[in-house]
């Protein structure tokens, strides 16, 4: 079974997505390899140029349209039976004029994946022309905002793990050195590895000194001197979910003029954030929370991004922790919430745990050392 979920967590999923379909006034939806099949399905796959199609009408059983060679695969991973296989040579749009028929599709609205090649929603356009279309989206991103218990095991102990290799690499110290930023975010992605991640959550981020006021620099050739603050981003997936978590540390030596002030302005921030967190409370007032003590702090233009965003089988997903966002926040919902302050030439902090919003108010999923210096 493809991560730790049983069948009876993606069909309960399956079935939610059913009853949100009837509210929005669809009739199905039609899923592409994608983190919205894996989630209604328990089945995993990259997108590819074959015909692979998951069919979740609005009352009935769900059904895939799949290559002849998927049928194993599927089985093994998926609670889903109804499979429908074509071969090679063989047109795999009759199954699916075949199928929506069955389902009383053809005159119907249907939410297609909103990362499906246009190939298939080309073709679905034509097999079907009588339907109307729409984005799955409009279901799935209500559902998946709120995770459920089996969703946040996976996320603590991707949580964990971060934490574990958040303090493993503060313990280079002096040894860190030298190292080029390409070299440290090599032995954070080994440590990652060694400590059981499937694979790095995205591209992991070691900007130091001047690189390190670029919030999305990954990492270089830049050598690491002693004095440098080091931005530190970094992940991996555990049972296809991510850990994500931010530090800013000074390995060696006495970091420059300033740099306490904005370090320690930027943990205040994130804790005002954290603090800010619970049930009904508008997404837009958890960035609101962090940025008035940055302002406060005479930082207000170096805080340049959102200060969160949801985090799920998505590393970046609903819901966005950003000013305009009314959202009001549910027990369930996970999210980032990372303030930084960036001066150009100079330096970058950046300080990032994941919470998740709990009845009272929420739960930290990171809890490695916030503070600056290495262990």
């Amino acid at each position: 079974m493809s991560g730790t979920s049983g069948p009876s967590a993606f069909e309960e999923r399956t079935r939610r997505c059913q009853r949100r379909l009837g509210e929005v006034g669809a009739d199905a939806a039609v899923l592409f390899p994608s983190t919205n099949l894996f989630y209604a399905s328990g089945f995993r796959e990259e997108p590819g140029e074959r015909h692979l199609l998951l069919f979740v009408p609005r009352e009935g059983s769900p059904a895939f349209v799949a290559p002849e060679m998927y049928d194993e695969q599927i089985r093994d991973a998926s609670w889903v039976e109804d499979i429908r296989l074509w071969a090679d040579g063989e047109d795999p749009t009759e199954l699916v004029a075949e199928l929506a028929d069955e389902m009383d599709l053809r005159g119907g609205h249907l939410l297609v994946d909103d990362t499906m090649w246009a190939l298939f929603t080309q073709d679905l356009r034509e097999t079907l022309p009588e339907a109307t279309f729409g984005l799955a989206s409009e279901v799935f991103e209500d559902l998946r905002m709120r995770k459920d218990e089996t969703e946040l095991d996976a996320l603590r102990r991707a949580g964990a793990l971060a934490d574990r290799v958040s303090v493993e690499i503060r313990e280079l110290g002096e040894e860190a050195v030298g190292m080029t930023e390409t070299e440290l975010a090599e032995e954070i992605e080994g440590l990652l590895a060694e400590a059981g991640g499937e694979e790095v959550a995205f591209g992991t981020i070691a900007g130091s000194g001047p690189n390190g006021a670029k919030p999305h620099h990954r990492h270089g050739d830049r050598e690491i001197r002693r004095g440098d603050p080091v931005v530190l981003d970094f992940g991996a997936y555990l049972d296809g979910y991510p850990g994500d978590q931010t530090r800013t540390v000074v390995f060696a030596g006495d970091p420059p003029e300033g740099y306490q002030q904005v370090h320690e302005t930027v943990r205040e921030a994130q804790q005002a954030a954290v603090e800010a967190v619970e049930p009904g409370v508008p997404a837009e007032q958890i960035d609101r929370a962090a940025r008035e003590v940055i302002e406060d702090a005479g930082y207000g233009d170096e805080f340049v991004h959102r200060t969160g965003h949801g985090v799920g089988l998505d590393v970046h997903e609903s819901p966005y922790i950003v000013e305009g966002n009314q959202t009001e926040l549910e027990p369930g919902m996970v999210f980032s919430v990372e303030p930084g302050v960036y001066l150009e030439g100079e330096f970058g902090v950046r300080i990032e745990d994941l919470v998740v919003v709990t009845d009272e108010g929420c739960e930290r999923l990171n809890d490695s050392p916030r503070t600056w210096e290495s262990l």
